[in-house]
């Protein structure tokens, strides 16, 4: 059986068991589409956490961002992993114990403020809109491969599935449609992690393989990579050659930016009680460590398959020949790679070899974003493990999409239209506006999608860069301080996200149209900077603004204060109660 016919088996018994839970799983009232009815159990939800987590930022692209990085990009396995217990700790339970449907409706109660709630639903659109675009970006990318189209047809279809079965079930239908798409993501992502450390270390567990020696030169796996990258001229894998500061606060961004993430949060609301709110949230760190702690060993270890792969005598010997790519039946993925436009070789200087080095005279250039989705075929591994990782990155990305377009629709269409509009709304006319607005969602985010500001986890940084500046310290300040008032909230939310939103379109675009940008993040405007770390700054702004703000104000009104207080104290931590 050809590769492609088994790509349309494996992914299409998958798709079919996803629109298949969605059916069965539907949707029939707001308490179903907003919160699954609040009935989920502890350890589905932790499942259903960890795939809405794990991300085409998680799966897909961060493999390839540490592979192409590495020691600098470590920071995206400290900040995301470090920021779920932040979020388990901080946020989850105690926004549970208030017992409402969206993270806009506490900030808009908590406050005492439609006005708060209305920034609130911005800053949630505008970071969730920036992450779909990175999972939209992840789906092509998929998609484009396996139906073996180029990237632009890859996405457009992605996108229409996407909007099948989200529209259609809701926060329940998601839920249980994530708990499979974490059990295919999960194998997906691991079988051939083992294969590849068993092959390179003789060491089945890849953690544990990314310590051992290789077996080609005898040296540990790390070295042996530095020494690859040496000679062809790149820079050394364990060197780090972006700033401490950067790397601080991209950490600080990417960690708060978790915390303050919607689609995340809102997870949390669909567990009977409080107690079950934080025993869902330990279930998810084992989920999500699963994918984690595996994630490095396969960055590490492509790049070392991918050099092998155009020096196959060694980084000392000649390339690969462009005879070899055009003809040789194990570099098929090369040609196939290639029809998608994600990677590219060009014999510049004509010798009949394709050079990989890190000079201007390179000449082979590899989207990060395919390197997990083509690692088996670099490794030459079966035709069913390739298939089973193209199923696994679509149900990382459509998972997350999922959720994240479930947050937006949620917060139009209870925040705003529910809740200011037409309060007098039916049942089923807001159901109704829930999947207009996800649907509205589903095309702009395609429309991004096709021309991204980076790549999927570059781009998925910038909203945790934007959740962090706006969301995360109303949130904390909302339970923690009793002080801030409505005035302050409102002050430092659009404070945090302006200096953020602008500080990223000067250098990734205004509203990331290609070539409008006035810095890069290789010579940023503030010190060393960069776009994806900036978060960390705006949320120290909508800090200070808020304080600030509401000293210079009135403080909040007593039942505010009691209200605060009764959501923080553990007492009665066993139901949540509806304020």
């Amino acid at each position: 059986m050809d590769q492609f016919t088994l790509n349309l088996i494996v992914v299409g018994a998958t798709f079919a068991l996803y629109i298949g839970i969605a059916i069965w799983a539907r949707a029939g009232s707001t308490s179903e589409f907003y919160a699954a009815g609040r009935g989920v159990h502890p350890v589905v939800n932790g499942m259903a956490t960890g795939a809405d987590w794990m991300s085409a930022a998680s799966f897909i692209s961060m493999a390839g961002i540490i592979s192409f990085g590495g020691y600098n990009t470590s920071a995206y396995l400290m900040g995301w992993t470090g920021g779920y217990v932040l979020l388990a700790m901080l946020i989850a339970p105690y926004l549970r114990k208030f017992g409402k449907f969206t993270v806009p409706e506490f900030i808009g109660d908590r406050f005492y403020s439609q006005t708060a709630r209305t920034v609130a639903v911005i800053c949630l659109i505008t970071a969730s809109l920036t992450y779909v675009i990175g999972q939209m970006t992840g789906v092509g990318v998929a998609f484009s491969r396996f139906l073996e189209v180029d990237n632009t047809t890859g996405l457009l279809i992605g996108a229409a599935i996407v909007f099948f079965y989200a529209v259609i079930g809701g926060m329940k239908g998601i839920t249980y449609t994530q708990v499979a798409q974490y059990v295919v993501l999960i194998t997906a992502y691991t079988i051939p992690a083992i294969f590849i450390s068993l092959k390179l270390t003789g060491n089945p567990v890849p953690p544990l393989g990314l310590f051992a020696d290789a077996k080609s030169t005898g040296l540990p796996i790390l070295e042996t990579l530095n020494g690859m990258l040496e000679d062809l001229g790149f820079a050394e894998y364990t060197r780090q050659t972006d700033t401490t500061l950067n790397m601080f606060l991209f950490t600080v961004s990417l960690m708060i930016g978790t915390a303050g993430l919607p689609h995340v949060i809102v997870r949390f609301f669909t567990v009977p009680t409080v107690a079950d709110a934080r025993s869902s949230a330990g279930w998810a760190l084992v989920f999500i460590a699963l994918l984690y702690l595996t994630a490095p060993a396969v960055g590490a270890m492509a790049r070392v398959n991918l050099i092998d792969t155009f020096y196959p005598n060694g980084t000392q010997s000649e390339a690969v020949s462009l005879d070899a790519i055009e003809n040789s039946e194990s570099l098929d993925w090369v040609r196939n790679w290639e029809q998608t436009g994600l990677l590219a070789f060009d014999d510049k200087n004509g010798d009949g070899l394709i050079e990989y080095n890190g000079s201007a005279d390179n000449e082979l250039t590899v989207n990060r974003d395919i390197i997990t989705l083509a690692n088996p075929e670099i490794a030459n591994l079966p035709g069913w493990v390739i298939a089973l990782v193209a199923a696994g990155g679509l149900a990382a990305a459509l998972s997350t999409a999922a959720g994240l377009l479930m947050a937006i629709s949620s917060a139009v269409s209870h925040d705003l239209i529910k809740s200011q509009i037409n309060p007098s709304i039916s049942e089923k006319g807001e159901l109704m506006s829930a999947r207009v607005s996800m649907a509205v969602a589903i095309v702009i985010a395609t429309y991004l999608g096709l021309n991204p500001p980076g790549f999927a986890a570059q781009t998925v940084a910038l909203a945790f860069g934007l959740a962090a500046s706006s969301i995360f310290p109303a949130l904390l300040m909302g339970i923690f301080s009793k002080r801030v008032n409505n005035k302050g909230a409102v002050a430092g939310m659009i404070a945090g996200l302006a200096v953020t939103v602008v500080y990223i379109f000067l250098h990734k675009g205004w509203f990331f149209i290609p070539g409008t940008n006035s810095f890069d993040d290789s010579d940023p405007l503030l010190l060393s900077i960069k776009s994806t770390s900036f978060g960390s700054i705006g949320a120290l702004v909508n800090f200070v603004v808020a304080y600030v703000v509401s000293n210079a104000s009135d403080e909040p009104p007593a039942e505010i204060q009691e209200l605060v207080e009764s959501v923080r104290i553990p007492r009665g931590a066993g139901g949540a109660v509806d304020h």
